[in-house]
């Protein structure tokens, strides 16, 4: 396999589209020197390179072998500056830098006046944008200036430039705090899933109420608001407290429909709301508010000026195709799920580059679901091989877990229990290494283990003993998250009344919505 740093330029020379490339060219012929220099001519084999082959490379340039290291990173380095001048990577922050570097070279030239100028309309937008680090580093230069530009009046201005750099200092504290919290609650979920136990509840209650900064909601702007709805969504998120999830979720949407010029400067900040508050409505099983969720969204995504990028490409892919799959979840419509998935297994070799290990194992596990709910237990155990067996994978343990739990389910469902002793060894040795051994585990691999000396009259007893022993932990705090992942009650229903599981959880819909 080819080592990550040898991938780096060539994934970048084969992520750019023709118009970039076309400007690279352009770029790097401004000056005749260049045309057949070394850059450009591995340039040139790179973009014609199917995958990265360092052989063909030497063979196809004058490069020598001790010289590519330095051409490969000058041409990254090349690549880079022709993109950052391309006008479709240019937003309000490149263009409140490019004008603090302005703002630096006039100052430098002793040119104090003209630099103030720019700086004092640069933090304008700097502030109408949200984009308060650099206003403080504006403020911060503006200080230095009037320290040497003394033609105004000094008094005045200090004061105002003194006010002015302690509140943004107290404001992008603020934000700093509640970014560290939001994103160390959304390792321990990346990681482990959810909170399994009242010790686990506790330590992340305290970590929480420890480090969420006290400060008044009112006193403050668009992005500190959406760093505290992002610090209590995966709160809620780690303690199962789906209500809370959606309201905050919620929250985080309506926050960007108060500001809607922030959509086109944070479209990924956008995105991840609207996936959070589908994901908040799937699990509380609200199939008209996920639709009229969806819909919204897939609209707005669809309008001509919303911010079309590589990122936010494979975010819309991302989202859109996850949420797609779940709503065949709440109504148990899986059958018409199935038809999603060849086309999405198409879509993620295209995103191959762009979607992590984590969201491809969730992709899997939601094929794996779809393929148990119709009954096509082989089909489910295929997809479910392909993360118990990714030994690379060191996140989302409650999901490689309940993988295991699934992929016993549909073995005995399959017939195949000449597998069956192995895989619960296996299963629960994994179980027990990770520290994930619950009840509803304990008493699902308790009874496949006792499925062989029940008789087959018997069976639909054992099934409703089964039932009746794990219904009392659906609204259990800790030991409900096994139903988050595969319903098992559903598939019990299914075994007693003798129909599929799609079926059970249609009819349960349907009772609900009644």
């Amino acid at each position: 396999m080819t080592k990550e740093q040898k991938d780096n330029l060539f994934a970048l020379v084969k992520s750019l589209n023709k118009s970039e490339k076309r400007q690279f060219k352009l770029y790097v012929g401004r000056l005749g020197v260049n045309t057949d220099s070394k850059f450009l001519n591995l340039f040139t084999v790179l973009d014609k390179l199917k995958s990265y082959d360092e052989v063909s490379i030497l063979k196809s340039t004058q490069i020598k072998k001790q010289q590519l290291a330095n051409v490969k990173a000058h041409l990254y380095k090349q690549l880079l500056i022709s993109l950052k001048l391309n006008p479709s990577h240019q937003n309000i922050r490149s263009q409140i830098r490019e004008q603090l570097d302005f703002a630096s070279i006039l100052y430098h030239k002793g040119l104090y006046k003209q630099s103030l100028k720019i700086l004092d309309k640069a933090k304008e937008v700097a502030l109408v944008n949200e984009e308060k680090n650099l206003a403080f580093e504006i403020v911060e230069l503006e200080k230095i200036i009037e320290a040497q530009y003394i033609t105004r009046s000094i008094s005045t201005r200090a004061d105002a430039l003194t006010i002015q750099a302690k509140k943004l200092s107290e404001l992008n504290l603020i934000t700093s705090k509640l970014t560290n919290l939001s994103l160390q609650l959304y390792s321990i979920i990346l990681k482990t899933g959810y909170v399994k136990n009242e010790e686990e509840s506790n330590l992340v209650t305290k970590y929480f109420n420890d480090r969420l900064p006290k400060f008044e909601l009112s006193q403050v702007g668009f992005r500190e608001k959406l760093w505290y709805y992002k610090a209590y969504l995966w709160y809620s998120f780690l303690m199962q407290d789906f209500l809370n999830c959606y309201k905050y979720a919620s929250k985080w949407v309506d926050l960007f429909n108060q500001y809607p010029d922030m959509i086109n400067l944070n479209p990924v900040f956008f995105l991840k709301g609207n996936n959070y508050l589908l994901e908040s409505v799937f699990f509380i099983n609200n199939k008209p508010k996920f639709l009229e969720v969806y819909s919204t969204l897939k609209i707005k995504i669809e309008t001509s000026n919303f911010p079309k990028d590589e990122n936010v490409e494979s975010l819309t892919f991302l989202y859109l195709n996850i949420h797609d799959i779940n709503k065949h979840f709440i109504d148990g419509s899986f059958q018409d799920g199935l038809a999603l998935i060849p086309k999405i297994e198409k879509d993620l070799i295209q995103f191959e580059n762009k979607v992590d290990a984590h969201y491809k194992m969730i992709f899997y596990y939601k094929f794996a679901s779809l393929h148990f709910g119709v009954g096509n237990n082989k089909e489910s155990i295929k997809y479910l091989d392909k993360i118990i067996s990714n030994k690379s994978l060191s996140m989302r343990e409650d999901l490689l877990c309940f993988s295991r739990v699934l992929n016993l389910v549909a073995h005995y469902e399959a017939g195949l229990d000449y597998h069956l002793e192995t895989l619960l060894r296996s299963t629960y040795k994994f179980l027990i290494k990770m520290n994930d051994l619950h009840e509803v585990q304990k008493e699902m691999i308790k009874f496949i283990k006792s499925l062989q000396d029940i008789y087959p009259q018997d069976l639909k007893n054992a099934f409703r003993t089964l039932r009746d022993s794990l219904k009392k932990y659906e609204d259990h705090p800790f030991e409900r998250r096994a139903f988050l992942y595969l319903d098992i009650i559903s598939w019990l229903e299914s075994k007693i009344d003798n129909k599929p599981v799609s079926t059970i959880i249609r009819d349960k819909y349907l009772k609900k919505i009644e």
